[in-house]
């Protein structure tokens, strides 16, 4: 296994994490932010108030994106085994 190989399967794995994470955090940013803005405008301090519509809208999301991530995560997971062959030490 050359150098460049290993970089590649750590450049890939990186990009696999980003892609799954990427819709939750998305989503949940943007939660946490309009309500945020809603407390601004309504002067209202509670602090557990964001906690909720974010856990729901975090598991609408993972429900929604499920299949997908799974899908890709299987792929992923595939690729690499194939590729066992060609890590000899």
């Amino acid at each position: 296994m050359t150098i460049g190989f290993a970089a590649g399967l750590m450049k890939d794995g990186i990009l696999q994490i980003l892609l799954m994470s990427a819709p939750v955090l998305l989503i949940g940013m943007t939660v946490g932010l309009i309500i945020s803005i809603f407390q601004a405008t309504t002067s209202i301090q509670e602090q557990t108030l964001t906690f909720v519509p974010k856990i729901i809208a975090i598991f609408l999301t993972l429900a929604f994106f499920g299949p997908w991530m799974l899908t890709s995560m299987r792929e992923y997971a595939f690729k690499i085994f194939g590729l066992i062959s060609h890590m000899n030490g």
